[in-house]
C-alpha cells in the first residue's frame, strides 16, 4: 500500500465516503461508505490521524469526490474566494500548469494517422509539427505516462497501427536523446521527427500487414525493402531539406553494429530508431502471430548482430528500464502487476497489481516498489497472457505519483 496526503477540504461532509480514510501509518480512521456528519467531526478524525491519507490506487475516486465537492459548493452559491480555496492533494496528481490539457490518446492516434496517409505539401509540415509538439510536451510533462499509454496502446491494438508504432518509436528515441545520450534540443527534434515519419512511404502496407493472415507477397516485400528512400523522397516532395533528418529515413532500417563514435550525425540517429523500431515492431501484435513479450523484446533490442551490447539499444534500456511503463510483470508474491512508473535503476519500476496471488483481478490497485525483495520482479508478462482490459483513464493518473528521482 503507498499513502498520499489528502485535504480535508475534498471531503463531503454528510455523504458516503467513496475510499477510506487512514492515518500516516495505513491505521484505517474511517472505512468506505462511512458519513462523516461534520466538519468538526472531521477535524477530529484528521487530528487524530496526523492528517488524511487514502492509498494511492483510491487517486480517481478521489478526483471524482473533489470534483463534486466543487459542484456543490458552485449549486450552493458559495462565494468564488471560498470555492477556489478548496484545494486537492497536489502529491496525488502533481503541480500541473492551468493551460495544460491532459492528452487524449485516440485523437493523437488520428492526427498520427491522418498525418501518415495524406502527404499533402499544403498541410503536412504544419500538421507535423502540431503532433510532434503535443507529444513533446506530454513526455515533458508525464514521461511515464506518455510510455504508459503508447507502450500498452502499440500493445494491444492493431488498428492505426502505423500511426501508433510511430509515435511510440519517438517518444522511446526523444526520451533516450534527452536523459542519457544528452544530445541538444534541435537533435532531439530532428530525431523525433524522423522517427514519426520514417515509415510515410509504406504507412498503408504497414496498416494491411498488421492485419494480414497470410505470409508477405513478393510485391510488398519490395514495398518494404524500397519504403525507406520512398519515404525520403515523399519528405523532400513536402519540402522538407535537412539532410540529417532525410539521411536518418534512408537509413532508419541499415543494420551495423559498432559505436556510435564512428558514425555521421543521421546515422547515430538512425541507429536508435533502428532499436526502437525493433522493440516497439515485436511487442505489437499482428494477426498472423502474437507478439514478444516485453523483456525477450527488450533484450534484442540490446544486443547488436554480433550479439554484442549494442550502445543505442543500452541507451534505450536505460531510459525506458527492462520492465517500461505500461508492459506487465510477475512478482515474487506471485501477483500479477502493471507497470506505472520507472525506478531508480532499469529493473525495479513502480507497479500497480492488477491480478492477486489467487488469479483474481483485483478492484483497487496496490501500489508495490520493485526494489524492495518482498516485491521483486521475477519475469516480465505478455499482455495476450493477462486477460483484463486496462482503463486508461483510471491507469494513467497513478503514472504521475510514487515519484522516484532518477539517476540520470
Amino acid at each position: 500500500m503507498h499513502l498520499v496526503a489528502i485535504s480535508v477540504d475534498s471531503i463531503r461532509i454528510g455523504q458516503p465516503l467513496p475510499f477510506p480514510l487512514m492515518d500516516k501509518e495505513g491505521v484505517l480512521l474511517a472505512q468506505r461508505a462511512f458519513v462523516i456528519p461534520t466538519r468538526h467531526d472531521l477535524e477530529v478524525i484528521a487530528q487524530r490521524g496526523g492528517g488524511l491519507y487514502i492509498d494511492v490506487a483510491d487517486s480517481e475516486a478521489h478526483h471524482r469526490a473533489y470534483v463534486e465537492r466543487l459542484h456543490g459548493l458552485v449549486n450552493q452559491g458559495k462565494a468564488l474566494g471560498e470555492i477556489a480555496g478548496v484545494k486537492v492533494s497536489r502529491t496525488v496528481f502533481g503541480e500541473r500548469s492551468a493551460d495544460y490539457v491532459l492528452p487524449d490518446w485516440l485523437d493523437l492516434q488520428v492526427q498520427a494517422n491522418t498525418l501518415l496517409r495524406d502527404s499533402s505539401p499544403a498541410v503536412f509540415m504544419d500538421r507535423l509539427d502540431r503532433l510532434h509538439a503535443q507529444l513533446s510536451l506530454h513526455a515533458n510533462r508525464n514521461p511515464d505516462g506518455t510510455l504508459f499509454a503508447l507502450i500498452h496502446l502499440s500493445a494491444t491494438e492493431v488498428g492505426m497501427y502505423s500511426a501508433t508504432h510511430a509515435m511510440l518509436v519517438s517518444m522511446m528515441c526523444g526520451l533516450a536523446a534527452r536523459e542519457v545520450m544528452k544530445w541538444p534540443p534541435a537533435v532531439e527534434a530532428i530525431l523525433c521527427k524522423a522517427a514519426l515519419t520514417m515509415n510515410l512511404g509504406m504507412t498503408e502496407l504497414q496498416d494491411r500487414l498488421a492485419s494480414q493472415l497470410g505470409p508477405v507477397t513478393v510485391d510488398q516485400r519490395k514495398a518494404i525493402e524500397g519504403h525507406s528512400e520512398r519515404s525520403a523522397q515523399m519528405l523532400e516532395a513536402v519540402g522538407v531539406k535537412d539532410a540529417i533528418w532525410l539521411d536518418t529515413v534512408r537509413a532508419h532500417h541499415v543494420q551495423a553494429p559498432g559505436p556510435l563514435a564512428t558514425r555521421t550525425p543521421a546515422q547515430r540517429l538512425a541507429r536508435l530508431i533502428q532499436r526502437a523500431d525493433m522493440f516497439a515492431a515485436r511487442l505489437s501484435p499482428r494477426a498472423s502471430r502474437q507478439p514478444t513479450a516485453p523483456g525477450v523484446a527488450m533484450q534484442a533490442c540490446y544486443f547488436d548482430e554480433n550479439k554484442q551490447v549494442d550502445e543505442a539499444g543500452a541507451a534505450l534500456i536505460k531510459t525506458v528500464g527492462i520492465h517500461p511503463p505500461g508492459t506487465f510483470v510477475r512478482l515474487i508474491t506471485e501477483e500479477v502487476a502493471m507497470v506505472i512508473k520507472r525506478g531508480v535503476n532499469t529493473a525495479t519500476p513502480r507497479v500497480a497489481v492488477m491480478i492477486n496471488r489467487n488469479g483474481m483481478p483485483t478492484v483497487e490497485y496496490a501500489i508495490r516498489d520493485t526494489s524492495q525483495k518482498e516485491y521483486r520482479i521475477v519475469a516480465s508478462v505478455a499482455h495476450r497472457d493477462v486477460r483484463l482490459t486496462v482503463n486508461l483513464e483510471r491507469m494513467l493518473p497513478l503514472t504521475q505519483i510514487a515519484t522516484s528521482e532518477r539517476p540520470w
